[in-house]
């Protein structure tokens, strides 16, 4: 019958490799699930806080990073009605912003009125080919489901606004951009319209006109200074964040599992897991191969017999005594196995030993570690030494006296 092999095909090095390939490839895979919205590019053309083109508002947060102030831009919705701290910009776009009129926003809030709509330039994504006005009526339907009574106006750009930082020569593209309306308080505009209102009894403000704060507004240095100077007058303190909200533009994001297993305060459970992982991984290489069966307390056979034999030895402290009795085993093997007289002495037997040829390695003959062996060892290692040495002379002289029968 013969003995089932249960050995592994694989070396324990390959199956590391293996295992490392897949780690890694496991681990770049959930990476991009979770982090592909992240990395892309969203500096798209349009009215949004990520948009570098004449009619988006990253210019604007540019600025006020240039200057200081805490800036961010939220993508997560519930911060529109929810948040601890800080200002909110929103920045209505023409069309789909969604359900605006059911959302609660929470002061303090500072609206942009939608003035501008685009064509995206094809050959780069980035940049506004043409622009032209919004259509009123979609600027109106806006201040409808912001519960603003009102309508939107575009007058000729004035000499001076009147705003809480004093007359101001403002200079919005081509029209002024105002809303005629009897419910906002006025806080900057002209008399045909409001620049900069306030709904009563609450801290949210509209601006009429983005030009304001938008690039192509930011050129002009006295609406920058306009623009800067609103942020510090609706912020209760100077360590008050400016947050820019993108949602309503599309650019939300989904608080994912995988994102939030690496946010605090999971980022401690997630890496002790993975360190855990790890530990059982490395168990396994370590222990890759076939699984070790139960053996009896005391084992059968000849093994079990030597091994007892040389444990008997070690515990003993007597392993570098044996060199004078592996020596005469030696002699009494090598004898029967090249068919020496029995009648021969262990001189003469060490005579004809020589005659045989000494050990290819070392080059000593059989009488010279015969030397070596006759007493006790200094200690293991060079009794391990000698007792190999004769070792692989009687294998040396086995092997030739083979080959020279063939």
């Amino acid at each position: 019958m013969s003995e089932t092999n249960t050995g592994s095909p694989f070396a324990a090095r390959t199956v590391a490799i293996m295992l490392t390939i897949a780690i890694v490839s496991f681990g770049a895979v959930m990476v991009l699930a979770g982090w592909s919205p992240e990395l892309r590019d969203r500096n798209h053309a349009g009215d949004h806080p990520f948009s570098t083109s004449a009619i988006g508002y990253n210019g604007f947060v540019q600025l006020l990073e240039d200057q200081g102030y805490p800036v961010e831009i939220s993508r997560l919705e519930h911060r529109l009605t929810d948040r601890d701290w800080g200002v909110m910009v929103v920045t209505l776009p023409a069309w789909g912003a969604g359900d605006i009129e059911k959302t609660d926003l929470q002061p303090t809030t500072l609206i942009v009125l939608p003035k501008w709509v685009g064509t995206v330039d094809p050959f780069n994504a980035k940049r506004q080919r043409d622009t032209r006005f919004t259509d009123a009526s979609a600027v109106n339907d806006l201040l409808a489901k912001l519960n603003v009574t009102g309508e939107i106006g575009r007058i000729d750009v004035p000499r001076l606004t009147e705003t809480p930082f004093g007359d101001m020569k403002l200079k919005p593209d081509v029209k002024m951009q105002v809303i005629k309306s009897d419910t906002l308080i006025e806080l900057a505009g002209t008399e045909d319209g409001i620049l900069l209102g306030k709904m009563p009894d609450r801290d949210i403000y509209i601006l009429a006109d983005p030009d304001m704060l938008n690039t192509f507004g930011l050129a002009d240095r006295e609406n920058a200074r306009f623009a800067v100077q609103l942020m510090d007058w609706v912020r209760y303190d100077a360590a008050e964040p400016i947050i820019f909200d993108a949602t309503l533009h599309g650019f939300v994001r989904s608080e994912n599992l995988m994102q939030m297993m690496f946010d605090i305060p999971y980022v401690g459970a997630t890496l002790a897991a993975l360190a855990a992982a790890f530990l059982l991984g490395w168990a396994a290489l370590v222990r890759f191969g076939p699984t070790v069966r139960d053996s009896r307390v005391i084992a059968l056979g000849k093994q079990a017999l030597v091994d007892n034999s040389a444990g008997l030895f070690t515990m003993s402290r007597r392993e570098t005594r044996m060199a004078p009795g592996y020596l005469a085993m030696m002699r009494r093997r090598v004898a029967r196995e090249i068919a020496a007289p029995k009648t021969m002495t262990e001189a003469q037997l060490s005579d004809l030993f020589d005659r045989l040829g000494p050990e290819e390695q070392s080059g000593k003959r059989f009488s010279q570690m015969e030397a070596g062996l006759r007493g006790p060892s200094a200690n293991r290692e060079e009794l391990m030494t000698k007792a190999r040495e004769l070792y692989r002379w009687r294998r040396d002289i086995l092997r030739r006296g083979t080959h020279e029968r063939k």
